[in-house]
C-alpha cells in the first residue's frame, strides 16, 4: 500500500510565530503551553498566523468479533443504537461540538448490523460487519485493514474539502478498548495487565478475563511489533484502522489532528507506525482514566493539553481540547506587541 507524502513542518514560519510572541504584550513565555501550541500550529499549517475556526471531528463507528468473549460490560448491540443516537444529535459529542462550533462526520465502517441506505448524516463505508474474534485468530486481513485506512483516507479528504483547519478523531464500538490495549501493548513490549482498563465499567473478575482474553490474542496471532499493519489486522480493529488513514490524510493535507482518547491514540500508534512524520501533525487532546493511555502518549512522545478524568470517547475530549487550540492561535494572531499597544517592555 502506498501512503501520501507528509509535508515538513515549516520551521520559518514556526520561528515567525516564536518571534512574534515575544514581541507581544506579557512576560516571555508566560502563557506557557498556550505559546506551545500556538507555534506548533504555525509550522504544520506554514503559516505565522495560523487560524483554526473551522473544526469538525470524524467518528468512526464498528463492533468487534472479541466482543464473543464477554470483555464488555455492555452488548455490542450498542454500537448501532449509539450511531442512531449521534445522528439524531444526542450525544455528548454532539453537544460538546456544538458548543465547539464543529461538524460531526458519522461513518459506518464496520457495524456489524446493517442501516437504512438513505439514513440522513451516515457515510455508508462499511468494510466488513465487524472484526473476527481475535482471541481465535487474526481481526482483520491484511487486505481489509488496507481497505479500512483507505476508507478513512477517503472521508478525510471529503470532509477536508469544506476547508477544515482542524481535525478531531472519535470512535465508537462495544469492546474496542481490547484490541486498543493489545495495539499498545505490542507495540510497546508493556505486559497486558500494565496497559488494560475497565472500559465501560468491568469488574475485577470482568477486568482480570479482559487481560487473559487479550493475552490469548497475542499469544495466537503474534503480531510483528516491527510491523504495524501486522498489527493492526491481527489484533486491531476496523475503526481503529479508519482513524489511523484520517491521520494520515490529514497530516497530507497540513491539517493538525487532535487524537482523541485510548482508542484514537491507539490508531496514532498505527498511523504513526506506517508513516512515521504523521506524529508532527498530532496534538494529544487529554489523558484517560485507561491506564494504558499515558504509556501510547509516551511512545508517541504527546503531551495531552487536559487531565478531566474522561472516558467516553466519541471523540469528547479532542473537542474539549479545540476551545485550548483555538485560544492559542487568537493569542498569537490577535494580541498587540509591545510596540503596538505602546507598552514598554522590561529592557525599554
Amino acid at each position: 500500500m502506498i501512503y501520501p507524502t507528509i509535508p515538513p513542518i515549516d520551521i520559518d514560519a514556526a520561528k515567525k510565530a516564536q518571534t512574534r510572541h515575544s514581541n507581544l504584550t506579557k512576560p516571555a513565555l508566560s502563557l506557557g503551553r498556550l505559546e506551545e501550541i500556538s507555534i506548533q500550529l504555525a509550522g504544520m499549517k506554514a503559516d505565522p498566523f495560523p487560524t483554526v475556526s473551522r473544526k469538525a471531528v470524524i467518528v468512526m463507528a464498528a463492533d468487534h468479533g472479541v466482543a464473543q468473549e464477554g470483555i464488555s460490560a455492555f452488548p455490542a448491540e450498542v454500537t448501532k443504537q449509539m450511531v442512531l443516537n449521534f445522528l439524531q444529535g444526542g450525544a455528548a459529542i454532539n453537544v460538546l461540538a456544538r458548543q465547539a462550533g464543529a461538524g460531526v462526520t458519522i461513518v459506518d465502517i464496520g457495524v456489524a448490523s446493517d442501516f437504512e441506505p438513505s439514513l440522513p448524516g451516515l457515510l455508508h463505508r462499511k468494510v466488513a460487519h465487524g472484526t473476527r474474534n481475535m482471541a481465535k485468530g487474526p481481526a482483520m486481513t491484511r487486505s481489509e485493514a488496507e481497505k479500512a485506512l483507505t476508507c478513512g483516507m477517503d472521508v478525510l479528504a471529503q470532509v477536508a474539502e469544506r476547508d477544515i483547519d482542524l481535525i478531531a478523531t472519535g470512535d465508537m464500538g462495544i469492546g474496542n478498548t481490547t484490541p486498543s490495549s493489545a495495539i499498545v501493548a505490542v507495540m510497546t513490549g508493556l505486559p497486558v495487565a500494565k496497559v488494560t482498563g475497565r472500559g465501560t465499567g468491568l469488574d475485577d473478575a470482568g477486568l482480570a478475563h479482559k487481560v487473559k482474553v487479550i493475552e490469548q490474542a497475542i499469544a495466537v496471532n503474534k503480531p510483528d511489533p516491527s510491523d504495524a499493519l501486522d498489527v493492526l489486522s491481527k489484533v486491531g480493529g476496523l475503526e481503529i484502522a479508519g482513524l489511523a488513514g484520517v491521520m494520515i490524510a490529514a497530516a497530507a493535507r497540513r491539517i493538525p489532528v487532535v487524537v482523541d482518547g485510548f482508542i484514537s491514540t491507539a490508531a496514532a500508534m498505527i498511523a504513526v507506525g506506517l508513516v512515521p512524520d504523521v506524529r508532527n501533525y498530532l496534538f494529544g487532546s487529554h489523558q484517560s482514566v485507561e491506564i494504558g493511555h499515558q504509556a501510547m502518549h509516551k511512545h508517541l512522545g504527546l503531551t495531552p493539553l487536559i487531565n478531566l478524568n474522561l472516558r467516553l470517547g466519541e471523540g469528547t475530549g479532542a473537542v474539549l481540547a479545540f476551545h485550548l487550540i483555538e485560544a492559542s492561535a487568537r493569542i498569537l494572531r490577535e494580541m498587540a506587541t509591545f510596540a503596538e499597544a505602546g507598552v514598554s517592555d522590561k529592557e525599554q
